[in-house]
């Protein structure tokens, strides 16, 4: 705080000049994830100004989802949320990686089970059908980011469990050893709270907020040939998306709402 120089004659409030300086630090990772904000108190006698200007200041950056407070502790840096794009086709390992963390995965179950209803409608089976279940935790680095549960037909690829390594990439082994290339996906995100199960394997909160994920991938030509349903811990991801006006009316057209 001691570099920071406050112009109290600007029109910008002195709490929203703190604010800054902070989120200027957070971005730069000279304060980094899961250490403390300087405090309320701290604040106030380095800055010269009221408690109330210093817990604003602090508030504002909670609310912006890059700090977080606890009561009788203090605010502290939070994790920066990953995004989930759905403009593209990626799997968890891509996605990871492309974000410079490092992916793995730990295997719950893997077995050749019937489909069962959903999956035999998702992937236009009989419901006695086999498929391939593969249930693993995905891990970012060394945090556990979701649970997710993979369901292929068994005839496409009969012998995927003996040479594939759950750890690493199946989209990946998919189409090296199978020549199975996921072009589309239809993709379904709902907000949900984790049970007992997800809260023990994500290391979270029972009933802490999560994304539930339901998606079916295809090849080119429109088959199916994955259903997956997974699990996301809410306070590791965000959704992003792309939005445009029909007909390529601009945001200020006529009509517009």
């Amino acid at each position: 705080m001691d570099s920071l120089n406050l112009d109290r004659q600007s029109a910008v409030p002195l709490y929203f000049q703190i604010h800054q300086h902070l989120l200027q630090e957070i971005r730069s990772g000279r304060l980094k994830a899961g250490k403390p904000l300087p405090s309320e108190d701290l604040i106030s006698k380095r800055l010269r100004v009221s408690r109330m200007t210093a817990r604003q200041a602090l508030k504002s950056l909670c609310h912006l989802g890059v700090a977080y407070s606890q009561r009788g502790k203090g605010t502290f840096v939070a994790e920066i949320k990953l995004e989930k794009n759905f403009r593209q086709v990626q799997s968890f390992t891509e996605e990871m990686e492309a974000r410079g963390s490092h992916p793995h995965s730990k295997l719950i179950s893997s077995d050749v089970v019937p489909a069962g209803e959903d999956v035999a409608e998702a992937l236009s089976l009989s419901p006695e059908e086999k498929v391939i279940r593969i249930r693993r935790v995905r891990v970012a680095d060394t945090l556990p980011m979701g649970v997710e549960t993979t369901s292929l037909p068994h005839r496409l690829c009969p012998d995927l469990l003996e040479k594939f390594d759950p750890r690493l990439s199946l989209y990946r082994t998919l189409s090296q050893v199978y020549g199975i290339h996921i072009q589309q996906a239809d993709e379904v995100v709902e907000a949900g709270l984790a049970d007992s199960e997800e809260a023990r394997l994500l290391r979270i909160p029972k009933r802490s907020p999560v994304f539930l994920f339901t998606r079916t991938s295809y090849v080119a030509g429109g088959k199916a040939v994955e259903y997956v349903k997974s699990t996301f811990r809410g306070d590791r991801y965000k959704i992003t998306n792309r939005l445009g006006q029909k007909d390529g009316q601009g945001l200020g057209a006529e009509g517009s709402v």
